[in-house]
């Protein structure tokens, strides 16, 4: 992960928009950043999509999205950030997920930060369906936030898989997105293994592998936990008894015994913490969105 110069936030019509903005406002001054504020009317271009009088279609759409400009303007106001370059941009696509990936093709960010939906940390529910589908699809970092505040500093930690059947690269690109977010911050970073093997049992490999994966990115022994047993009943505890704030996650894992597009682990972590995500996949995927013929998309008007 690039040190997060150009950050897109996706906001939505909810109460705590400014709050999320807020957020995306601290990173960016950390970074030397600019902000994109993002906004994808995707149920009015689901509704004009299946309107049955087509005539005058172009022009609600247009007149949507100049709506939701001026919506983002006075977001951006209330921000009161004149040192943070922030920049605003609408759409009218849907589905809304696959409206947010088109705008990381086109924009290109080094971090997206969304507001989960329905963001409640304190009464937080799973990702609704539209999330999952961007956690999956989304090509650049994903920052979820459930809206609770940060430490300061914030307190990170990377879940790491350091196992034979893990993508190659992924464990890598998951410490590189994490020692980017806390050296940002100046923060102590955290890394959790989860090994289902017995303590001392012939499993030396793997634990020098995060060991050299901990000293080629800076992190001491003592910020390394190596939790044995199956990692869903080891780390997942551990991370709700940390209670980090921030936590860097791999998503689209190769083992073959997991069905979850995010892999059974992290999709478990995101159930049950209230804490925020960094979702990193590794180089080599290959977005979906991109590759959809375009006669299967729905119709979509920019502004």
């Amino acid at each position: 992960m690039n040190k997060p110069r150009f950050i897109l936030v996706v906001v939505d019509r909810e109460p705590d928009a400014s709050g999320l903005i807020a957020k995306a406002v601290t990173l960016a001054r950390q970074t030397g950043g600019r902000i994109e504020l993002f906004l994808c009317e995707s149920e009015q271009a689901y509704e004009l999509s299946h309107a049955y009088d087509r005539e005058g279609i172009e022009e609600a759409c247009a007149e949507s999205t100049a709506q939701a400009r001026a919506y983002l303007r006075d977001l951006r106001a209330c921000a009161n950030a004149p040192d943070v370059d922030i920049t605003i941009d609408a759409r009218c696509e849907s589905p809304l997920y696959e409206g947010i990936v088109r705008e990381v093709l086109r924009s290109t960010p080094d971090l997206v930060i969304k507001a989960a939906a329905g963001s409640d940390y304190q009464h937080h529910d799973t990702p609704d369906p539209n999330d999952w589908q961007l956690m999956r699809t989304c090509p650049a970092p994903l920052l979820l936030t459930r809206g609770r505040a940060w430490r300061t500093p914030p307190r990170f930690a990377a879940a790491v898989d350091a196992s034979e059947e893990e993508t190659v690269s992924l464990p890598q690109e998951v410490m590189e997105a994490a020692r980017t977010l806390a050296t940002a911050w100046q923060a102590r970073l955290e890394v959790m293994y989860g090994e289902s093997g017995a303590p001392g049992e012939a499993l030396p490999l793997r634990i020098e592998r995060l060991r050299g994966l901990c000293d080629a990115n800076g992190i001491t022994p003592d910020r390394m936990h190596i939790l044995h047993g199956q990692p869903e009943q080891t780390v997942l505890p551990f991370a709700k008894e940390q209670d980090y704030d921030v936590l860097i996650v791999g998503t689209l894992t190769h083992h073959p015994a997991h069905s979850l597009p995010l892999g059974s682990l992290t999709s478990q972590l995101l159930d049950a913490l209230e804490c925020d995500f960094v979702l990193v996949k590794p180089c080599s995927y290959r977005c979906p969105v991109e590759d959809r013929p375009s006669a299967e998309r729905h119709r979509s008007w920019g502004s």
